[in-house]
């Protein structure tokens, strides 16, 4: 059995670059690779391309990356709560690509499946299309979308062997599964890494195989995007 396990995130970010394409887990500020993104930020690696479903908020996530201007391009599904994100959009200073939420999923499966391309009806008739190649399918019409070509994917799972086995928990598994093993190399994040084959096969949700390196993060903030409590009356 291949140990993927190495020592650090700054060992599991070798490699990333400038002008890189990179996957980020996550869906607001739940179930984010906050290590590596921190570690991103302390590299001042610039001209990213980052695919994830938003940028969290102005302080924390992915939005401390667009504070100090290191991405280039957002390839996501909505802008969410971050001020920062929506501002330099509109100015004109960020390149944006809005794309339905389920697409951007699938874009993500489909890299990690080997699927060059799908058609989805999502999309269609609106700018989402434009210069893109339709096609009928059942008397509806369909959207030719591509994978993603990514050059890490970075995600963050609760539980994970060093043989690279993958357990989320709860929403925090929401867009981690599908980007895992959707880019060249794949970096996992856990809470807690255990010895190879101590994972229980029926709890897996993402086989060792599609994860290339994994390393046991540390000081996980876990911060609340939006605080909903019940008013005492």
């Amino acid at each position: 059995m291949i140990n993927k396990k190495v020592n650090n995130v700054q060992d599991a970010l070798q490699g990333i670059e400038n002008g890189m394409t990179i996957m980020l887990g996550g869906f607001g500020l739940c179930g984010i690779p906050e290590n590596s993104i921190a570690e991103i930020v302390k590299k001042a690696t610039t001209d990213l391309t980052c695919i994830s479903n938003n940028a969290g908020v102005d302080d924390f996530g992915l939005g401390l990356l667009l504070k100090k201007r290191q991405i280039k391009k957002m390839i996501s599904s909505y802008v969410g709560e971050n001020a920062e994100f929506e501002r330099q959009m509109l100015s004109g200073e960020l390149e944006v690509d809005l794309i339905p939420q389920g697409t951007l999923a699938e874009r993500c499966r489909s890299a990690q499946a080997g699927i060059p391309a799908f058609f989805t009806p999502a999309g269609y008739g609106t700018e989402v299309a434009e210069g893109k190649e339709v096609r009928e399918f059942n008397g509806k019409m369909h959207v030719m979308e591509h994978a993603f070509n990514a050059d890490f994917a970075i995600v963050k799972a609760w539980k994970g062997d060093e043989a690279g086995n993958l357990i989320f928990k709860g929403t925090a598994r929401n867009f981690n599964p599908c980007m895992a093993g959707a880019a060249k190399i794949t970096i996992a994040e856990v809470e807690e890494l255990v010895p190879a084959g101590s994972l229980d096969p029926n709890e897996i949700h993402i086989p060792g195989i599609l994860v290339n390196r994994i390393f046991q993060g540390e000081k996980y903030e876990k911060r609340i995007e939006q605080r909903t409590v019940r008013q005492i009356f």
